[in-house]
């Protein structure tokens, strides 16, 4: 496909030239290709330019942005060098700027003596976790030539290194005031706080002298390895507040008193923690009401008699939702009075039973074979029945030594389907704001999602305890700013990062000298900017020139 122009002769001997686009077609009958008209444009001196320019843009768009350049270019007077994406980066730059973070960044290394560019260096980690993970030597050839991070910095491995060592130092002060500067940008309500925790692990042999990596019970079922453990607090909102490196075989129960004395340092006032059931404990029930503050817990269903009584309890529930119903509920005595609210799902409920049903029709399949009269009993697959986690629970031995199915533990199973226990130490809060609220904690187990997936926060690079620490804080950092991108625009990162990638700096090379220039925003590119408040970047970047 092509433009051609014809010319036509007049009888008082001027000539029209026409111009048309057209494309050849091969004739078989003659034996060779023929011009056919797509469409004419008319009279070249009555051609509409502005809409011709309007066409050439639209159709750049299916183009990549070295293509699209190379278009619209024309003339051996403007040579186009090189193109490197920079939408993802300007847009989490500015992000960083609205966070206040390099202005901190400022203040703190202001009495410092650094010759090395700290604040660029931070930032371009904290971008290559959102854009394109790889590790701290990759990252100086990704900074130089496959993005534009907004600065010609040259950037070395030396700089990400004593930049982590850096933000290690100070990783209080600043987690404090990101916290501050977000609440303010985003007008955050943090009454209610989220906690729950992680862990990744490491593919090596031994842990080595570590206060961090150590062996526990791993949520990735790698018990095997070496682990760190990961605490994230989180607002209601999905902002991650604050984030905790701990031993890989720390307890989770025996992490509130930490985070609990971490928050209260920094004065939020009224809080109610929102944990699973892993936190809960009466030590730890007391711990979070400390400095006035209150608790809403995921409670065990199985095995606490306080619990059970609450669960026994008599009463009807509440609709709130379609899968939603609720019940309040008071058990104990005296100081020992605790207030509940019993969850109810009925969806959960139908696959619950769907699941135990299963489980049952296996359980009989495996007792047929073992209580055959040939069979011996302690074999090794009466033992591997008594040992499995889902069938055990629905098993009883006789004095025969023969197993049977425990219909009476079958019941009591089915009272349980569909429902989750919550107790709160807060008297004010409605049973649905409990209930709701604590259904919100999957905010944080999102963030851990995003932590371990578009952030690859694993495979960890590092072996010392401090840059495992500084890794998990650049990752914390990446995490906050694509949540306030996913909250403003209402997209997923995945979605903003792949349309603003599209947007690159090119260099062109003239005889005067050298031009940085943006590519065109689309349309999708304004929309996202425009959400996050952020002013498109200028077309004309820099221009160097000639000596």
């Amino acid at each position: 496909m092509y433009v051609r122009t014809i010319k036509r002769k007049n009888k008082d001997g001027s000539s029209v030239e026409y111009v048309q686009l057209a494309h050849n077609l091969w004739n078989k009958n003659k034996g060779f290709a023929q011009a056919q008209v797509i469409y004419s444009f008319g009279r070249r001196e009555q051609l509409d330019i502005e809409a011709i320019k309007r066409l050439v843009n639209s159709l750049c768009r299916f183009l990549d942005p070295e293509d699209e350049i190379n278009a619209k270019s024309s003339g051996d007077d403007l040579k186009f060098i090189k193109a490197r994406p920079c939408g993802g980066a300007y847009l989490l730059k500015e992000l960083w700027k609205r966070l206040n973070i390099d202005k901190r960044l400022e203040t703190v290394l202001k009495d410092r003596s650094f010759t090395a560019p700290i604040k660029q260096a931070l930032f371009a980690m904290v971008a290559n976790r959102a854009l394109a993970p790889s590790s701290k030597l990759a990252i100086e050839q990704w900074a130089a030539e496959g993005v534009f991070l907004g600065t010609e910095e040259d950037l070395q491995v030396q700089h990400f290194y004593r930049a982590m060592d850096f933000l290690l130092e100070h990783t209080e002060d600043i987690q404090k005031e990101v916290f501050w500067s977000t609440a303010s940008l985003l007008n955050l309500t943090v009454d209610l706080i989220f906690f729950d925790t992680t862990n990744t692990y490491f593919e090596i042999d031994e842990p080595g002298a570590s206060e961090l990596k150590a062996y526990g019970k791993s949520k990735d079922k790698r018990d095997d390895l070496p682990l760190v453990t990961i605490g994230l607090a989180v607002t209601r909102e999905g902002i991650p507040v604050k984030c905790w490196i701990l031993p890989g075989n720390q307890h989770d129960a025996k992490i509130v008193d930490r985070i609990q004395k971490d928050l209260n340092a920094w004065n939020i006032g009224r809080v109610v923690w929102v944990m699973d059931r892993g936190m809960a404990g009466d030590e730890n029930r007391r711990i979070l009401q400390r400095a006035g503050g209150q608790y809403i817990l995921g409670e065990k269903l199985r095995g606490v008699h306080l619990n059970e009584a609450a669960l026994s309890h008599p009463g009807r529930f509440k609709v709130v939702r379609d899968n939603l119903h609720v019940k309040e509920v008071f058990a104990g005595e005296g100081t020992g009075r605790r207030r509940y609210v019993i969850a109810y799902n009925p969806e959960q409920a139908e696959v619950d039973r769907f699941n135990r049903n299963k489980t049952l029709d296996r359980l009989r399949c495996e007792l047929d074979a073992l209580n055959k009269p040939k069979r011996r009993k302690g074999s090794k697959a009466q033992c591997n029945v008594l040992l499995n986690k889902s069938m055990a629970r629905y098993v009883k031995e006789l004095k025969s030594g023969k197993l049977k199915i425990d219909n009476a533990k079958v019941k009591q199973e089915e009272k349980l389907d569909g429902k989750y226990l919550l107790s709160t130490s807060d008297q004010h809060l409605s049973a649905e704001d409990i209930a709701l609220g604590y259904k919100q904690l999957m905010e944080v187990e999102r963030a851990f999602r995003t932590l371990k997936g578009s952030l690859s926060l694993r495979p960890i690079y590092h072996s010392k305890d401090e840059r495992i620490r500084s890794h998990v804080l650049l990752c914390w950092l990446a995490l906050l700013l694509i949540r306030i991108a996913e909250i403003e625009t209402a997209m997923t990162w995945p979605k903003i990062k792949h349309t603003m990638q599209r947007l690159s700096l090119v260099e062109f090379l003239t005889k005067d000298g050298r031009i940085l220039q943006h590519t065109e925003l689309i349309a999708d590119q304004r929309n996202i900017l425009n959400k996050l408040k952020i002013k498109p970047p200028k077309t004309v970047f820099k221009v160097d020139l000639a000596a």
